[in-house]
């Protein structure tokens, strides 16, 4: 498990920058809740989630929705404390980790305390993930009662073989039966999808992008398999027990996602999602890249208020005795830069279908050079001309597998 970032010291009462309270009502806040718990501790996984249900101390499984709702309060008396204006919730995610591990109706406290504290905005996005082998139908229909709108299922492939190199253990032919069930319930479904194991061929890589285009979920996720260092899979790697993919098989398997995922009605709206309306898209991933304000709950959790981030401390039980004393659970936090803040705006926008403002990139280069790299660019074929000549940068489908040279590019100097 990787290392939490270096940042400054919180402050135990958790107050926020009276900077970062300015202008707050013109941005949207957004909940996520991270659940750490899982049955298996998959291969290539560097969340902070943990394979068991008990840490001693009375933290665990079954302390957990008591723990993440006494954060929320806190949560609340620190935004008003610190001067930012009250706002309804713009969306609310659950990941982990697995969230239901967690019984429904402790899912649905958490919800239904988030609400009564901040209110939820007309037409707001409520998100749990879930292993298709953690639910049954009844809980489904739980989480819809009690105010969930979507569900995310990490579904990762179709083969056994590959499931088995990233340490996954559902059951493949679980997966069109819960989207089924979700439906049912009437809970908008995404799946996510991983492509590029060690050993996964392109063909096989295909049989689950078609797999997961006939199950016929509102949205898809496919992203490529990120090996990250302290993970099982990266020691596998290294001692020569997996080998990974090279960077031409990578591309025919983004390619051919493209194709499979285009001719199933499906449109991409940032590099690796997908949806079937603009109505399906993830409300709460485009809060995300927008860069908007978010507060996470949880061992670990990050959280974000207009230029201001922290992060928990990740593990359970130090977690838990802070949020029970009423104190900050932020284990550092830093305050961004101007320059920071343009980077990680221009960097996000780019990925996304709305594409990147042009004037975005003003006061980072003269306007000689921002339209000679603009040029070239276009030139590369990775930039849409029209979309250009409207102001914005939006990327081609080449300009999709070579987006972080196209963000160099902008931004040389960064």
């Amino acid at each position: 498990m990787p290392a939490q970032p270096i940042g400054a010291p919180a402050p135990l009462d958790g107050r926020i920058p009276a900077g970062s309270a300015v202008r707050c009502e013109e941005r949207d806040f957004s909940l996520y809740v991270h659940v750490p718990f899982c049955s298996v501790r998959c291969g290539y996984c560097d969340f902070n989630t943990y394979a068991t249900d008990d840490f001693g101390n009375g933290v665990g499984l079954g302390s957990y929705a008591q723990d993440a709702v006494a954060e929320l309060e806190f949560a609340q008396r620190v935004l008003r404390e610190s001067g930012v204006p009250d706002r309804p919730l713009y969306s609310i995610f659950f990941g982990g980790g697995t969230p239901t591990k967690l019984p429904a109706a402790d899912l649905v406290t958490v919800l239904q305390s988030a609400i009564e504290l901040f209110g939820l905005q007309k037409g707001a996005e409520v998100t749990t993930e879930a292993n298709p082998d953690s639910v049954i139908r009844d809980d489904l229909f739980e989480l819809r009662a009690g105010g969930f709108t979507r569900v995310s299922f990490g579904m990762q492939s179709v083969i056994p073989s590959v499931l088995e190199v990233l340490d996954r253990t559902h059951t493949p032919a679980n997966v069109p039966k819960v989207v089924q069930w979700a439906k049912e319930a009437g809970l908008q479904v995404s799946v996510d999808l991983i492509y590029g194991t060690p050993g996964e061929t392109l063909e096989q890589w295909r049989e689950s992008a078609q797999a997961a285009v006939s199950y016929q979920p509102d949205h898809i996720s496919a992203y490529s398999l990120i090996i990250e260092e302290g993970t099982k899979l990266a020691a596998q790697i290294r001692r020569g027990d997996y080998q990974m993919p090279d960077n031409d098989l990578m591309a025919d398997m983004y390619l051919a996602a493209e194709e499979i995922f285009s001719a199933g009605g499906y449109h991409w709206y940032e590099v690796s999602n997908y949806s079937t309306t603009e109505a399906t898209r993830s409300r709460h991933n485009y809060a995300y890249w927008r860069n908007q304000d978010w507060w996470g709950i949880g061992p670990g959790a990050h959280s974000h208020i207009n230029g201001t981030r922290w992060w928990n401390l990740k593990h359970p039980v130090p977690y838990a005795h802070k949020v029970r004393e009423g104190l900050s659970p932020a284990a550092a936090r830093e305050v961004l830069s101007a320059e920071t803040r343009r980077f990680e705006d221009i960097m996000l926008q780019v990925r996304v279908i709305d594409g990147l403002h042009i004037s975005k990139l003003d006061g980072s280069r003269s306007p000689q050079d921002i339209e000679s790299s603009l040029d070239w660019l276009q030139a590369q074929g990775l930039i849409e001309p029209r979309a250009r000549s409207e102001g914005r940068v939006q990327l081609t489908l080449q300009g999709r597998l070579l987006g972080d040279a196209v963000t160099r590019e902008l931004l040389p100097d960064l």
